[in-house]
């Protein structure tokens, strides 16, 4: 590859080795689609020769080149230098992918290349063994393949990374077969045999692997067993080639037979006259074999590296990763190690501690196999002579230990050496911040991407490339756990005939994702088990209980509630069960699980069916939740009787010092709340009355959209339920909830439908709040349906009511409602002289909300009756106010009607950015009256400002929504589209 000496090229790093990936310095670069990333392989592979345009469109696209190739190759290879060269002037020609005559060449230096560091090694560790350097040789082959970091290009499309992905498999391969020769040559015969034993699995055909298996068996001192590989590929070979063995494979069962004890000459000592000189201490090589399809973690790859690799020069250096089962803490520790073997020359020891199982291994025996792999033939009979006997054999060397699975600092302590050159790298479910100066990693689960990557691996490229989406429903129904990504993606890999949907169907139903997380001997849930079954009893029913409730975290204030618990108490269990990788504790006081411990909690609670402690946690929470919206809603609607409506809980709830606060907390416990309502209203008449409380308080104070289908949803459970047990006050309550939602949504005739239903579920001559409301609630429907006349009686039974009631603020609130009917009746003298005695009584009150949203219908009210200055006043104020309280709903309302004011006074400019900045949140909240309102208004200012195309457009799009929620004003918004001589059409496009 040709050298190039800038300094954009030298800061350059590109890994083919595996996923594509280019970094710059520490940062990893982001190299664009899968064609894009073609485009750089094929340049990176050609070493800095140039690749014409043709060769690059053909080994992109191949037989399937599209009409626009050309283009789309120059559109690459423009992203590419810009994230090769950021910093480069607009016309500077680039320095590192440079055009060549008809095509491109990428100048960068040959060591930026990992293939290129590879072929290096190899070259090296060729020359060494020429030389009869076996060791050396032997090491520059592992440091070699240490290079690779699974399946080479996945995801990259076309045929030429096809065969470049085949030829550079096959290079490993070739690869690995010579380091296991070498491995053989200098008596690592025991250590080799788990490795050629994959990798003649996977390549059953290839003689050579059959050959060194043979081979390693035998010096081994198992003999049948090599003779038995010898039997196994002959009929192998016959069945799939109809062919002999070769005479390699032939010889090495002859020489076996013959007991040739020229085949044992490598053991213990070099193989050929001039090699080195044999050691008396063969170094341990106790790692299990590294994943061939490892991806991802590369930051904490590098972080365990710098660590281990660094030391102290006083202490041992230890490095603790903690994670969930299943999480991958072995599997990338073995990767890191393996990576380290080179660093470490006098061996790696490893052992799996079993922490997380019944029967934890005995230190006393773990030392014991420790000292003989160290070439002691008998350990002393202590615990404490052989510890004392391990760090003395450790003392100035430099060994790598690997303490796999560990249960505790306890079991741990005896195995760390005691000098300063060793390291030792620990997996843990347990944070083991007991054991002084670790350094301690926590494993969390892959990203999105790694996920992807792993999955593509095992599935193949093709099959996953075909169905993106599913894919990824897969892998996050997987939890981005990587035991549970490699079983969902091996059992689709041993059904061909399954799709990527077909999977990420079987795994959207929770209640059985866990079954179909299993394969073989392997289970996410026996895995997930293996942690539960470690927790004393209180932790155990803490780490069920807190599932109850589907909420994607918990507040220490929830979590003392489903407890029963004081909340030093429910801290103290919560952080043990953050010990345990049970539950996660990303900020402070917040508690969250693993999306499949959660399912595991939920399927522990299923077996124990203990209905009543369930129930009695979860109407704790409701109660907790119940009396901090009542708290909340007080500071952020002071003076208001909607409390009433709720039933007084057990608890006081969190206060609330103000408004702020109230707002903050709705906001950050939404997802609490919203969980809560659905865990209560599923069929329990006690967890019922709760649970429609917290509707009915949420009814009004959500407003973000991407809520309101999750609000709908519980609130037909909750009907379903109290229809169930034909409780007539919840179905009055929850059919009043349900009016509102559909009014404040622009369905009016649903709204109609509920609200007259809960008037018929209450008594007529109760006095009640509820029935207040539900009048209020249906003349407001009926006034926006243009149907005042049918609006005023009940916007007058709820103002007597308010009356009997006592309820100021309330009166206020009707009398600016009422004014909106009397304008409808053209009664403009009582509208505005109604809406005036609102906004003073609100004043009076010092209550902000109510002055805000009498200020708002006063503006409507005087817009309508003529008085377009004073109304405009009158919005503003209340847009301020509503921006104040951060009422993104009723901001957006306000800002509509201003323009409309705006417009009568000809201020075109400023009706179009108000009506503008209405839209924009009306399309945020998905608030489609206010949307139609916002249309109309920056339609006419925009015709009125020579924009006639996009104003028509955007009169449509609001005759499209008035007529759609069926209201008045689509008949004003249809006239002035006729007015333009342009008739309105329903499939013209909508608004920009």
């Amino acid at each position: 590859m040709e050298l190039q000496s800038t300094r954009s090229a030298e800061a350059l790093r590109f890994q083919v080795l595996g996923p594509v990936q280019a970094w710059r310095g520490d940062t990893q670069l982001a190299l664009g689609s899968p064609q894009q990333q073609a485009v750089l392989v094929a340049l990176l592979l050609s070493e800095g020769r140039p690749v014409t345009t043709d060769d690059l469109v053909d080994g992109i696209w191949g037989d399937r080149t599209p009409p626009q190739a050309v283009a789309a190759l120059r559109t690459y290879i423009s992203r590419l230098r810009s994230v090769l060269e950021p910093n480069r002037a607009v016309r500077k020609p680039s320095e590192v992918l440079v055009s060549v005559s008809d095509g491109y060449a990428l100048r960068v230096p040959a060591e930026a290349l990992d293939l290129a560091v590879f072929e290096q090694r190899v070259g090296e560790a060729a020359g060494a063994r020429a030389d009869g350097g076996f060791r050396s040789a032997h090491d520059g082959l592992v440091a070699a393949l240490d290079l690779w970091r699974g399946r080479p290009l996945p995801g990259v499309p076309g045929p030429y990374a096809e065969s470049q992905r085949s030829r550079l498999t096959e290079r490993r391969l070739a690869v690995a077969e010579e380091r296991c020769a070498m491995a053989l040559e200098i008596g690592l015969h025991a250590d080799v045999v788990s490795e050629l034993n994959s990798l003649s699995a996977a390549h059953p055909l290839r003689e050579r692997l059959r050959e060194l298996l043979m081979l390693a068996l035998y010096r081994s001192g198992r003999q049948a067993e090599s003779l038995g590989v010898y039997a196994d590929t002959r009929k192998l070979l016959i069945e799939e080639l109809g062919v002999e063995p070769g005479g390699g494979l032939s010889a090495m069962h002859a020489r076996i037979l013959a007991g040739d004890p020229e085949l044992m000459a490598a053991l213990g000592a070099p193989a050929k006259p001039g090699a080195e000189d044999a050691a008396t201490f063969v170094p341990p090589a106790q790692l299990p074999a590294d994943v061939s399809d490892f991806s991802g973690r590369s930051k904490v790859v590098n972080e365990l590296r710098d660590v281990l690799r660094a030391g102290s020069g006083q202490a041992v250096v230890v490095t603790s990763l903690a994670g969930i089962g299943g999480v991958g803490k072995t599997t990338l520790a073995v990767h890191v190690a393996h990576s380290l073997r080179p660093d470490f020359p006098d061996g790696q020891l490893y052992v799996d501690l079993r922490g997380a199982g019944a029967s934890p291994a005995d230190p006393a025996v773990v030392l014991g196999d420790f000292l003989h792999a160290l070439g002691t033939p008998e350990a002393p009979d202590s615990l404490d002579q052989r510890a004392a006997l391990y760090r003395s054999l450790l003392a100035d060397k430099r060994m790598l230990i690997l303490l796999d699975n560990a249960r505790d600092a306890q079991q741990l302590r005896p195995l760390i050496p005691g000098v300063s050159g060793n390291a030792v790298m620990v997996t843990s479910r347990s944070r083991l911040a007991e054991i002084p100066g670790a350094h301690l990693v926590d494993i969390e689960e892959l990203t999105p991407d790694e996920a992807l990557a792993l999955f593509s691996a095992i599935v193949g490229v093709e099959r996953v490339a075909a169905e993106p989406e599913a894919a990824l429903q897969v892998v996050t129904a997987c939890g981005f756990l990587p035991l549970a990504v490699r079983i969902a993606a091996a059992r689709l890999a041993s059904r061909p005939r399954w799709s990527v949907s077909d999977l990420a169907r079987r795994l959207a139903d929770q209640r059985n994702r866990l079954q179909e997380l299993q394969l073989g001997n392997l289970a996410v849930e026996t895995t997930l088990g293996l942690g539960y079954a470690q927790l004393r009893p209180e932790e155990a029913r803490a780490f069920r209980l807190l599932s109850v409730v589907d909420s994607p975290d918990l507040p220490l204030a929830a979590v003392a509630a489903l407890l029963g618990t004081a909340e030093q108490e429910a801290e103290d269990l919560a952080e043990a069960l953050v010990e345990a990788n049970m539950l996660e504790c990303f900020t402070p006081g917040r508690y969250r699980y693993h999306d499949l411990l959660r399912l595991y909690a939920q399927r522990q609670n299923a077996k124990l069916a203990d209905a009543a402690e369930q129930q009695a946690a979860l109407l704790r929470l409701l109660d907790l939740l119940t009396a901090t919206i009542q708290n909340a809603a007080v500071v952020i609607e002071p003076d208001d009787r909607q409390a009433e409506l709720l039933h007084v809980p057990a608890v006081p709830g969190i206060p609330m010092p103000d408004s702020a606060t109230a707002r903050n907390w709705l906001r950050v416990e939404v997802s609490l709340l919203l969980s809560g309502i659905e865990a209560g209203v599923r069929d329990s008449m006690v967890l019922l009355r709760p649970a429609v409380d917290l509707v009915l308080m949420l009814r009004s104070l959500v407003e973000d959209p991407t809520l309101v289908p999750r609000v709908r949803a519980a609130l037909a459970a909750a009907l379903a339920t109290a229809e169930q047990h034909v409780d007539t006050g919840a179905l009055a309550r929850l059919r009043y909830a349900e009016g509102h939602l559909h009014q404040m949504a622009g369905g009016l005739s649903d709204a109609e439908t509920a609200l007259r239903r809960s008037l018929e579920l209450q008594p007529a001559e109760d006095p009640t709040q509820l029935r207040s409301s539900v009048a209020n609630e249906l003349a407001i429907v009926l006034v926006l349906a243009g149907r005042p006349a049918e609006a005023l009686p009940f916007y007058q039974e709820a103002y007597s009511l308010l009356r009997r009631l006592g309820a100021p603020i309330g009166e206020a609130r009707l009398l600016a409602n009422m004014a909106r009917a009397y304008v409808g009746l053209g009664r403009h003298a009582e509208a505005v002289e109604s809406a005036r005695a609102a906004v003073a009584a609100a004043r009076v009150s010092g209550n902000t909300p109510c002055l805000a949203d009498t200020l708002y219908q006063l503006g409507v009210v005087l817009r309508a009756t003529g008085s377009t200055a004073e109304a405009a006043d009158a919005l503003r104020e209340a847009h301020s106010l509503f921006e104040a309280q951060q009422y993104r709903f009723w901001e957006g309302y306000s800002l509509a009607r201003l323009a409309a004011c705006l417009l009568d006074q000809a201020q075109l400019a400023e009706a179009a950015r108000a009506a503008e900045e209405s839209l924009s949140i009306a399309q945020e909240i998905d608030a489609a009256y206010c949307q139609g309102l916002a249309n109309a208004a920056l339609g006419e200012a925009l015709l009125e400002l020579g924009q006639p195309s996009r104003g028509l457009a955007c009169l449509r799009e609001a005759l499209s929504v008035f007529t759609r929620l069926g209201v008045p004003e689509a008949q004003p918004v249809q006239d002035l589209i006729a007015s333009r001589h342009t008739e309105p059409s329903p499939s013209s496009p909508p608004a920009p």
